[in-house]
């Protein structure tokens, strides 16, 4: 590309919003730009070499204004008080269509500051340097990149593209979010995250990556197996971690909410639910659960499902998902299941007509229940 195609061809600005400003890279940075690209995650995700040394630094910095000579690199350094923290990158790719890229040094993240900087530059790019479209990718698995898109308003395809990003000399598969101009700059829905919730018996928290066995012996187990019957015969390690990311997937784009079950004492898995709200639109929400065998007929489940309706059906404003409707449906012989959803206080409105399909092949009926917000005491 020339730097003829691209409208701004002036100098780096500087933007600020009063706490973050966005400048040019400059000479003294050196040993913070060392600093911050000697952080294992940036070895990780971006390839950067490791040790990343003084020369690495000037060479980096070398490449910026070469880029931004040719009109292919808008390079800022992101400071707090002066200092460089990180770095936002816009680089065009053709006539109007530009990517961009971001890191922030360890001690300054979670704590909203690369969104601030993403949407100083995006506006500056929207704004001054002739960009219709910013398209943002990241490898799969870069929850915090993913999460910073998210805020600042790219949509996500869902999915992922085959061989898009070549940190280490190979390609692998990423994530590809788009944003036009004139889009806001603030998340498009809401990212589901599981508050801990504390119960008499049972504690609800968000998934960890050791809870994979716990997942293998419930999901092995003949019961979970005959009423589950999408679950592989031979679930193992690999299908227990592809669901933990599913989870992160579907709590990321807003379609559900997840918890694991545990016990208040020794942390240990109990059993899962989770609320989806399969249109973030028009969100009503419906519940799912499992237990472990050895958590089965203590009530465990019960209070966990009283516990997640009476969070999802709470109003934003009270800590809730504010949900106005929570679904629940079970396979009319499933006995324990009728029995959670009637002690949680659901009430029975139908029944699907061979509506579930079991292990063996053979259909039955679901029953239908649902609770509304309106009748939250009940829950209480």
């Amino acid at each position: 590309m020339s730097s003829s195609s691209i409208p701004f061809a002036g100098p780096i600005p500087t933007l600020t919003d009063g706490r973050i400003t966005l400048r040019p890279v400059v000479a003294t940075d050196r040993p913070e730009i060392v600093e911050y690209f000697s952080d294992p995650q940036m070895r990780r995700w971006h390839g950067v070499p490791q040790p990343f040394t003084d020369a690495d630094a000037d060479a980096w910095r070398a490449q910026a204004a070469a880029g931004l000579r040719r009109g292919e690199r808008y390079q800022f350094a992101v400071t707090l008080d002066d200092r460089l923290i990180g770095d936002v990158n816009v680089r065009p790719q053709e006539a109007g269509l530009a990517r961009i890229g971001f890191g922030l040094a360890p001690a300054y993240r979670e704590q909203g500051l690369m969104t601030r900087a993403l949407r100083l530059a995006l506006a500056w790019a929207f704004d001054e340097a002739g960009i219709e479209v910013m398209h943002w990718r990241a490898e799969v698995g870069n929850w915090a990149s993913r999460r910073v898109a998210w805020a600042v308003g790219f949509s996500v395809l869902d999915g992922s593209v085959a061989g898009l990003v070549q940190p280490h000399g190979v390609l692998v598969d990423a994530w590809l979010g788009t944003l036009r101009r004139g889009d806001p700059l603030q998340p498009r829905w809401r990212w589901h995250d599981p508050v801990p919730i504390h119960g008499r018996h049972v504690v609800l928290r968000a998934h960890r990556d050791e809870d994979w066995p716990r997942i293998v012996e419930a999901c092995l187990d003949p019961q979970t197996q005959y009423w589950l019957s999408g679950l592989p015969t031979d679930y193992s390690e690999r299908h227990a971690r592809e669901h933990l990311e599913q989870v992160r997937t579907d709590q990321a784009t807003g379609r559900a909410v997840y918890w694991a079950v545990a016990d208040p004492d020794d942390d240990r898995m109990l059993a899962e639910l989770a609320v989806f709200v399969h249109d973030p639109q028009d969100p009503h929400g419906e519940i799912g659960y499992w237990a472990h065998p050895d958590a089965r007929d203590r009530g465990v489940t019960t209070e966990a499902v009283r516990l997640a309706v009476r969070h999802a059906l709470l109003p934003a404003d009270d800590g809730g998902l504010g949900l106005p409707r929570v679904l629940l449906r079970a396979g009319a012989s499933n006995t324990a299941s009728l029995r959670i959803a009637e002690r949680a206080g659901f009430t029975r409105t139908g029944r699907d007509r061979l509506a579930h399909l079991n292990r063996d092949g053979s259909r039955s009926d679901n029953i239908r229940f649902d609770l509304l917000a309106d009748e939250l005491p009940a829950v209480r």
